[in-house]
């Protein structure tokens, strides 16, 4: 089942590219719209609330938005984020970590229970659903897939490739050419069982930033 889904990951993700590039190759005008947020997260805030572990974050995201099609009061962007994510975990149930896991199960005990800092590098490519409230003021869904690199490897999830998986909603206010952007969103990261182990961690993140309209 976990295979199938993220076989499913995958064909989503390229079926955003592909649309997007057609995007880019048949109009004519260009919209874009380039920014920067910072925001935190953390495991524990609704609706995540494992007792196996801990996990919070502060992250830094470059934007670029490309208007693709505008109709009305709706609109549809690509959106790409560079993403850095800084942040801390621990183990706290270490009956997470099982005999059947290896010989040195006790070892692995005492090393994952230990409160580790990471660090992980992912790039967000998404989409968003944009609809205006006024001249001013929109709101807006927005939904990511996008591989990342992560530095250490704890008893969820292996060291190196990985995917980051995001949806949230946000408020967009407009102030001269200037726009800022608050979101609430929920994350999921895993590596596609492309390497084991592969639980992966949750987090609800909130964000706010600004973007520059061109």
């Amino acid at each position: 089942m976990l295979v199938k889904f993220s076989y499913i990951k995958c064909i989503i993700l390229f079926f955003i590219l592909s649309n997007a590039l057609n995007g880019f190759s048949q109009e004519k005008s260009k919209k874009f719209k380039y920014g920067f947020n910072y925001g935190i997260g953390e495991q524990g805030i609704f609706p995540f609330h494992s007792k196996d572990y801990t996990y919070e974050n502060q992250f830094y995201k470059l934007q670029v938005n490309y208007l693709i099609k505008q109709k009305n009061k709706y609109s549809l962007e690509l959106n790409i984020e560079p993403s850095i994510y800084i942040a801390k975990h621990q183990l706290l149930n270490e009956q997470f970590v099982r005999p059947e896991d290896g010989e040195n199960y006790l070892e692995l005990r005492e090393q994952y229970t230990q409160l580790k800092n990471m660090k992980e590098y992912s790039l967000g490519i998404g989409i968003i659903y944009r609809y205006q409230l006024n001249h001013k003021l929109s709101t807006y869904l927005i939904g990511s897939i996008g591989p990342m690199i992560t530095d250490t490897e704890t008893e969820r999830m292996a060291k190196g490739f990985a995917f980051s998986d995001v949806f949230s909603i946000g408020f967009s206010h407009m102030v001269s050419s200037i726009i800022f952007d608050i979101r609430y969103g929920i994350r999921h990261v895993s590596n596609l069982n492309f390497s084991s182990p592969n639980s992966g961690y949750n987090a609800t993140n909130i964000e706010v930033g600004f973007l520059i309209e061109l």
